[in-house]
This record gives C-alpha cells, structure tokens and sequence, in this order.
C-alpha cells in the first residue's frame, strides 16, 4: 500500500491508541498535493493510566492531547516515497508529578521499480513512546501489556527485493531488523521502590528476521508461497534479570535468553473476488537457546492468516490470526536462577471500519492474545490479553472533522500480580490540510 499509516491489523499495534484508521491507498487531500498537515486536540479520562494490577493503587485522571502531524507523499515516475511524523503529547491533571506523557513517531516508505522484472521496498518506523501497543513490535505479538515511563524506542527497518524469474514464478528476498531500548534501569527500579528486574533487563534486544519466499502464480487468482526465515534474538542490555534485592545473590545475565530460529511454511494468497481477498501462511518454528546449555530446544507451530473484505466504498472488515513465539517481560522469580525464555502467543484480531453516511464513519478494533511462557517457574502459564476500541468520526467537510471514542484493554494472567483492567474515553477534533 501506497500510504504510510497505522497497521492496518491488530497484531502489528503500531496503531496509535487505537485510533487510527485503515486506508488501501491515498485519500483524495493527499492525491491533490505532495504534502498534508493535521492536528488534533482531544479531552479524555483514563482510569487506569499507570496499568497497575487489580487491587492495587490504580490512578485516574482527565486530560487532554495534542497531536499534530506531518505527512508527504511522492510519485516520481519508477519511485515513490513516503515520509510522515506524529508527535503526540497528553496532559493528565491529576498526576502528581511528570503530568506529560509525550511520544514520538517517525514512519518512511521507499517503493522503486528497477525493471519489468525488479522491484525493492525499504521502510523504518520509528518511536519513541510509554504505552505498549505503540512499543510493540509489529512482526510479532505483545511482548509486555504495561505502560511504561520514560523514552522508551522501538525502531522497526524493513527491506525486500523482489525478482520475477518466469511468467509464474518469482523471488522475494528480505529482511528485517527490530530495536527495543527501554530507559528504565535497575537503579530506576531501586529510586522507586520497586522490587522486579528493570524494564532493560528483561526487553532490551535487537532481533533480525531474513526470509526467502518462492512464489507461483498457480492461477490468475492464486499464488502459492514456499519460504523460510531465520531469525536472532539477541538481548542487549548488561543487567541482570533478577529482581532488585533477590537474597540468592545469583546472577542471570539478559543474554541467557539468546535464541536463533527456523521457520519453513507453505502459504497462499487468493483473490476470490476483487473485493474479498485472504493470505495464509502455515508451518513451524525451530529454536535453538545458544546461550543456556540447560534449555531445550523448541519447536512450535507457525501461522499467519489474513482475510479483508471490502464491502461498499469506505467500508472493510478485516480479520486476522497470527501464532509464534516472542519475548516477554516476565523473567526470574525471587529465590529462583531458572528463567522464563519467552513464550507461545496466538493473536486473534479484527477490524471492522464502516461508513455510515457520507459523513459519519464507525471503527471497530478488537483483538485476543493468549501467551503461554516457557520455562522459568512460571512454565506452562498463560496470560490473556483483551483490547477493544471503537471510534466514531464525523467529517464537516475535507478539513474539520469531529470524533469521540472508547478503549478497553484487560490482562487476566495464570502469574500473580499482573491482572489489570483500563478504559479510556475521548472526545476530540481534527483539521487537516
């Protein structure tokens, strides 16, 4: 797609508050000129901003936001480039101290036809934010359900080249490369009281993701995948992953969490009909913990399906499901060196966007995920993680529009002390130019 925007499905969350809106290609503001501009302010109320555990000392508060941003879309014959850049900041009246949450994201997109038979696509996303689906990467699942403070980055650099071999068949090679930088540190941990491992010691990493796809053109409708990734985690930062003051005195360095993986899948994507089209891919996944002697390797299952179903003109459903292992943020029980490797999550997401009348538009976002750790103490046990979102916009003409929405999100987790419950509710208006 032509068009540097929020994922458009649940499980990438590089959606802003889950609010942003699916777009299959330029709107007609961003067709008539190079450049757009927008800002929105917004009223809300959160009763849980800080995400703290049911039964514990949960903080509300009203607030507004400001949120401007910039946006510039070039065609230049054989290349098209994409930039756009959202700063995001909110106000909450009745926090204490550091009253502003403010976030930064930064998105490129560079589309170049070499030839009839060569093509490559580069993109990064970059952010600088505290709320988790902001932080989330968007090739895999939540990692961490938790606000967190400070300047915390996640960069997101993706390239691929593709070659059409013969009139059925082609190549896609790519890459991707993921950093995660949390500025909480251990000595944050201790300043405020608190006992786990820092935010840095259990997310920190860089993680590298290289494929290989053959494609077949099976039919005019129909083209079948075989493709293979390899894929490195490698966590970065120096601190250990016990908690602050674990009596054992042992020490679990971040990098016992290492791993490297294989996956193989077959896959397909189908056009049924120009407005109903479905992409699945299906295998499994080998990891290998390089750094932990005592760790099995794993092997999981691999899938990622995607239907979108475009309806009437503004209109679409999607649905989508996604299954592989990622980090998490639970790490070392007190009293304990054995560690929680990473876990199994399957993802269930949809989205429902509907245009009800020329002017009033209904979004609905909704998403599952069901995590499974591996290893440590905590082996075997889950979390289920719910969002939902819903927004309704109104636009007054091509530069003014108005919208009010609601956001619920809710943790239930085998492992104590991590069970939360958030709603947020917003009233706000944009202009764009």
């Amino acid at each position: 797609m032509r068009k540097i925007i929020a994922s458009a499905g649940l499980v990438a969350l590089g959606a802003t508050g889950l609010q942003a809106a699916y777009a299959p290609g330029l709107s007609t503001m961003e067709t008539s000129k190079p450049w757009t501009v927008s800002a929105t302010l917004r009223g809300f109320y959160d009763d849980n901003y800080n995400t703290a555990p049911s039964g514990t000392n949960k903080l509300s508060s009203f607030g507004f936001e400001v949120r401007p941003s910039l946006g510039l879309n070039l065609s230049l014959g054989q290349t098209y480039v994409g930039l756009r850049y959202i700063y995001d900041m909110k106000y909450y009246v009745d926090r204490v101290d550091n009253k502003y949450d403010q976030s930064h994201q930064f998105d490129a997109v560079l589309s170049h036809t070499i030839s009839e038979r060569y093509s490559i696509d580069l993109s990064d996303s970059f952010v600088i934010a505290q709320e988790p689906e902001l932080l989330a990467p968007s090739s895999g699942g939540f990692s961490s359900f938790v606000r967190t403070d400070g300047n915390n980055i996640r960069n997101q650099a993706s390239a691929a080249f593709t070659a059409q071999l013969t009139t059925v068949l082609s190549l896609v090679l790519g890459y991707d490369n993921t950093l995660i930088d949390y500025e909480q540190t251990e000595a944050d941990v201790i300043a405020s009281g608190g006992t786990g491992a820092s935010r840095s010691a259990l997310l920190d990493r860089m993680e590298h993701l290289a494929r290989i796809n053959l494609r077949w053109q099976v039919l005019p409708e129909t083209l079948g995948i075989l493709g293979y990734q390899f894929g490195i985690v490698d966590y970065t930062s120096t601190e250990s992953l016990d908690p602050v003051g674990d009596p054992t005195g042992a020490l679990v360095p971040s990098s016992i969490r290492d791993s490297r993986s294989h996956y193989v899948y077959l896959g397909a994507d189908h056009s049924f009909r120009p407005d109903l089209k479905a992409s699945l891919r299906v295998g499994g996944q080998f990891v290998q913990y390089v750094n932990n002697s005592a760790a099995d390797n794993a092997i999981s299952p691999y899938a990622d399906a995607n239907l979108t179903y475009t309806y009437m003109t503004g209109s679409f459903l999607q649905l989508g499901l996604k299954h592989a292992r990622n980090a998490t943020d639970v790490g070392v029980s007190p009293g304990s060196t054995n560690v929680t490797l990473d876990q199994e999550s399957t993802s269930v997401y949809a989205q429902l966007n509907h245009r009800i009348t020329p002017s009033l538009t209904g979004n609905l976002l909704a998403q599952f995920q069901n995590s499974t750790f591996n290893g440590g103490v905590d082996d075997g046990k889950s979390d289920n993680f719910y969002l939902v979102g819903l927004n309704l916009s109104y636009r007054f003409n091509p530069f003014l529009s108005a919208e009010a929405g609601y956001n619920y999100d809710r943790l239930e987790s085998d492992v104590s002390g991590r069970n939360y419950v958030r709603n947020r509710v917003y009233v706000g208006i944009t202009a764009s130019y």
